[in-house]
């Protein structure tokens, strides 16, 4: 896996690597609209701090989004956004979909996914979840599992598509039928930003 101070996105690609893909298609309904990955923490975007973290972890990076990824330029500059590709299948699902299609047209076999508002990950994450039994791990910490911080074959695409297209809408229940690992952190490194008092919280963990 990439490591140093490579920036992200620009790491070289190797067979069987990881791509680490950021899930910011949420609505942030109670955030009062918009993109949360793009709201400021400590003087930057969230998704600033979150890219700082998963690029010397991956091979490669991308933001999953759908509308106009020109939003994205000034704070991921060169990172690919990559839409959902399954219009009216909104969720986390379509989401890890987008990220194992991007995945294999690089020629990796893996994808960590982690959602635009845990800025925090630690930078053992993708080693850690790697090392579990799988085919797919997950994180937990403080006594809750957290679906949609994972690794994922990328070989897996083809089912989780027909998946999706039957309806499923459930990350952990669609991992659990695949063979679902859980690996624990101490501590909460995945705190996100579910309303505006959240965003104190990650400011005084990001300090």
């Amino acid at each position: 896996m990439g490591g140093g101070s490579a920036a992200p996105g620009v790491l070289g690609v190797t067979p069987g690597g990881v791509l680490g893909i950021v899930l910011a298609g949420g609505l942030a309904r109670r955030m009062g609209g918009g993109d949360k990955t793009l709201l400021p923490l400590r003087g930057r975007p969230m998704l600033a701090h979150l890219l700082e973290r998963l690029g010397p972890q991956v091979e490669a990076v991308a933001v999953n989004a759908n509308g106009d990824p020109s939003r994205f330029a000034a704070v991921a500059p060169g990172v690919a956004i990559t839409a959902d590709d399954m219009p009216g299948y909104p969720g986390p699902l379509a989401g890890v979909l987008a990220g194992m299609e991007h995945a294999a047209r690089l020629g990796l076999g893996w994808v960590v996914t982690v959602p635009g508002d845990t800025p925090l990950i630690p930078p053992d994450l993708v080693s850690r979840l790697r090392e579990a039994a799988g085919p797919v791990a997950c994180a937990a910490s403080a006594g809750r599992v957290h679906p949609p911080v994972a690794l994922w074959p990328a070989g897996l695409r083809g089912a989780l598509r027909e998946a999706v297209l039957g309806g499923e809408g459930k990350v952990l229940r669609w991992a659990q039928g695949c063979g679902l690992s859980v690996v624990e952190w101490a501590g909460d490194p995945f705190l996100n930003a579910n309303a505006p008092e959240d965003l104190a919280v990650l400011e005084a963990a990001l300090g």
